[in-house]
């Protein structure tokens, strides 16, 4: 409740209670006294002192808290006035420091902070007016860019209603109905909903925030098929998301046209060459003469041979699924029940933590058009499970099995109303696969179709999202000849890491995992980044992988270590290195330079020495000791991975910069000359 009453009131009744204490202390002080005294007559001198030591009391506390009130509790009301005047109000009048003369060094102190934050109003307003300028500047740039891309942009809110769309897009909009690309009109005018829906539910059921799906979606009129990529803006898309158009009709049609023409032609030779082969082989002895006879022969099997290599070649192209896109089991399957559901199909599913490489919509339709055909014998189950490097999903059910005749019926009917001229077999060629019947062992008939690529879901950090990059201060920026006069927040860096085998280089541990991004101008370039797994040529220790969770089969197909570097060297190329403990990383960089012929002879940072500059040596300069005292975050499942280290690095580098400065550090030959003095930090780490 005291708490409600000004400062001047508080004091004033904390003296009222000295006072009335003091009074209370001396009554009963001389009340004491006479008691045991015990002599009559003398009371009434008592009671004359006790209320000449009262008044006395009174007066004195009553002086000493005008004076108080006079010079301490009214001055630090007035000080608080006039630091709330200057912190809510646009006041910028010098504050009179003689009001608190009595306070020491608070007025002085208050006036400073009071100084420093109109200053810091007033720089704020001008980086604001500066900002506001380069950001109108740049919204330019963007609208001029997004005009000229070649695919259509079109960015819709969580309604799904035009809020942005580029020429192409409008081009691919203006042709459905009749109707001409519209603000605030529904989407759903021009494109068909269910594809665009079913992708919107997924990605916001994901709940990550940098998660895209890649679909296949029609127009309404025409049935023009576009490939379509979606990424929401928001949490879960409550700000709507960004979609991406690319007209692929004529591509298909192209596709459809070739893959006929070229197994018309494989038709074509691969007969008549069986034929004069086995004619030749048939042929007498003595039909020709003998050098005829035998060009013949060598002309023939070169015919063969080359039938044999037109149709290896044709195949190899068939089952190139390496453009195709991931898509996790578990939406696959919910996909389906949720589509089946309304066509009043019950679907039950079983899948593994799966991502297989295919397209998730192709997939699901074709998935809808075998449950649609087989409705009668439902219920359906659907399971999908790992099967050597790829996947296999089957639909099950209880009841008659499925000959490979009606099978065969079913994949030339078309796959979706909206593609009339798309049979369901269509999808099993686009993905390098087939479709047959079988009996599980429970004796249930099915539909087995595999899926070539597959791997399993494991809790790797969230990659850097690749977005739109660009920093328009590069088309002019002020730089310097000299490195060491040039200053850190003008350079270009990469802050990078790696895991390894092991602790020691010199005894054939090798590189597992590398990772790098950039900082350019001062902030780290999110859509720039280098991170892949290598394969060392060496079996992992089971010790390292419980460190960064890498393991041999994670690795077996990934590229070698001279691979890896020679694509990081290109990548680095012109910049600052910058690692935590750099010279443990750059060991296993700098031992195939060598064998590429590379030098990596880029300047070096360490970010333990920034962190012994700023806080000495006899601080704990680990990158979590770091990255706690500068407030960085680094996700559990992001720790020991060399992408997750790098970021963090970075970031840190980031929040060290400033501090740099402070000391007076601004330039890089000025930081380097400093860390040179905490050399042997390194030397213990090593």
């Amino acid at each position: 409740m005291l708490t409600r009453l000004s400062l001047r009131l508080r004091v004033f009744l904390i003296f009222a209670g000295l006072a009335a204490a003091i009074v209370l202390a001396t009554a009963g002080g001389l009340w004491l006294g006479y008691s045991r005294l015990g002599l009559p007559g003398i009371g009434q001198g008592f009671v004359q002192a006790g209320v000449l030591a009262g008044f006395a009391a009174l007066g004195l506390v009553a002086g000493v808290w005008y004076l108080f009130d006079l010079n301490v509790a009214r001055p630090i009301e007035t000080l608080a006035g006039a630091l709330r005047a200057r912190a809510h109000s646009d006041v910028t009048a010098e504050m009179d420091a003689a009001i608190a003369r009595y306070l020491g060094d608070l007025a002085p102190a208050a006036q400073a902070a009071a100084q420093s934050l109109a200053e810091t109003r007033s720089a704020l307003a001008e980086a604001v007016a500066r900002e506001t300028l380069r950001l109108g500047s740049e919204k330019a740039r963007l609208e001029a860019l997004l005009s000229d891309v070649p695919v259509g942009v079109i960015l819709c809110s969580a309604d799904h209603a035009l809020v942005f769309y580029n020429g192409p897009a409008a081009d691919i909009l203006g042709t459905s109905r009749g109707l001409e690309a519209g603000l605030d009109r529904k989407l759903f005018d021009y494109l068909h909903a269910a594809p665009l829906r079913l992708a919107h539910e997924r990605l916001a059921a994901t709940g990550d925030p940098d998660a895209v799906s890649d679909l296949l979606c029609t127009t309404t009129t025409g049935a023009r098929v576009l490939a379509a990529r979606m990424r929401l803006l928001g949490d879960g898309g409550t700000q709507g998301y960004v979609l991406t158009l690319r007209d692929i009709t004529g591509e298909m049609a192209a596709d459809a046209r070739r893959e006929a023409m070229l197994e018309a032609a494989l038709d074509s030779l691969r007969r008549p060459a069986a034929a004069l082969a086995t004619l030749v082989g048939v042929m007498p002895e003595n039909a020709l003469p003998a050098p005829m006879q035998d060009a013949l022969k060598e002309e023939v099997a070169r015919l063969s041979q080359a039938v044999t290599r037109f149709g290896a070649a044709r195949d190899e192209a068939l089952s190139e699924t390496g453009a195709l896109p991931q898509t996790r089991a578990f939406d696959l399957a919910q996909g389906l029940v949720a589509r089946a559901a309304a066509l009043g199909i019950t679907v039950t599913t079983e899948t593994a933590d799966l991502i297989l490489r295919c397209n998730g919509y192709e997939i699901l339709t074709l998935l809808e058009h075998l449950a649609r055909q087989l409705a009668e014998r439902a219920p359906l189950h659907l399971t999908i499970e790992e099967e050597d490097t790829g996947a296999a999903i089957r639909l099950s059910w209880t009841g008659a099995r499925v000959g490979v005749g009606e099978l065969d019926r079913w994949l030339a009917l078309p796959l979706a109303p909206e593609a009339p001229d798309r049979p369901a077999r269509a999808v099993l060629a686009a993905h390098a696969t087939e479709l047959w019947p079988e009996a599980l062992a429970d004796g249930r008939p099915a539909l087995c179709l595999p899926i070539r690529q597959a791997r399993r879901a494991v809790a790797r950090p969230k990659p850097v999202a690749r977005k739109v990059v660009y920093d328009f201060d590069l088309l002019s920026p002020a730089r310097t000849d000299r490195l060491a006069e040039a200053r850190l927040d003008r350079l270009t860096y990469v802050v990078f890491d790696s895991e390894t085998t092991g602790l020691n280089p010199r005894q054939g541990d090798e590189i597992v995992q590398l990772a790098a991004v950039r900082i350019v101008n001062g902030r780290r370039v999110e859509g720039e980044v280098f991170d892949t797994l290598v394969n060392p040529g060496r079996p992992i220790p089971a010790v390292s992988t419980e460190v960064h969770g890498i393991t041999d089969a994670m690795v077996a197909d990934a590229p070698g270590v001279p691979e890896v570097v020679r694509r990081f060297h290109k990548f680095a190329e012109g910049a600052v290195l910058i690692a935590h403990n750099a010279p443990f990383d750059m060991e296993f960089l700098r031992r195939v330079e060598g064998q590429l012929g590379l030098t990596f002879d880029m300047p070096v940072l360490d970010t333990v020495l920034l962190s012994a500059v700023v806080w000495g040596q006899s601080e704990v300069h680990s990158l979590d000791a770091l990255s706690h005292r500068l407030g960085i975050t680094i996700p559990e499942e992001a720790r020991h991975t060399a992408l997750g280290d790098a970021v963090a690095t970075a970031d840190a580098f980031l929040k060290l910069m400033p501090m740099l400065a402070g000391r007076g550090l601004e330039t890089f030959g000025a930081v380097l000359t400093e860390v040179r003095k905490h050399g042997r930090l390194l030397k213990d780490l090593n």
